[in-house]
């Protein structure tokens, strides 16, 4: 899950494994492959970032103390 903001300051959660694509329109649009789709504040840049930290965190798993 990633925490982004819809376009209004409204800040929102939202399951990676569901993106299909993210693309500047000239605001950021995340399609999921159900078809939602949701603008949001970030850029494309930032969205791809926190998708690939929260990947490699889903794949080094649990740490001592977790």
């Amino acid at each position: 899950m990633i925490h982004l903001t819809r376009l209004g300051h409204h800040d929102f959660v939202l399951n990676a494994e569901l993106i299909l694509t993210v693309e500047r329109t000239p605001d950021t649009v995340v399609t999921l492959v159900n078809g939602m789709k949701y603008m949001v504040e970030e850029p494309v840049d930032e969205v791809v970032k926190r998708v690939v930290a929260y990947r490699r965190a889903v794949h080094a798993g649990p740490t001592a103390g977790e």
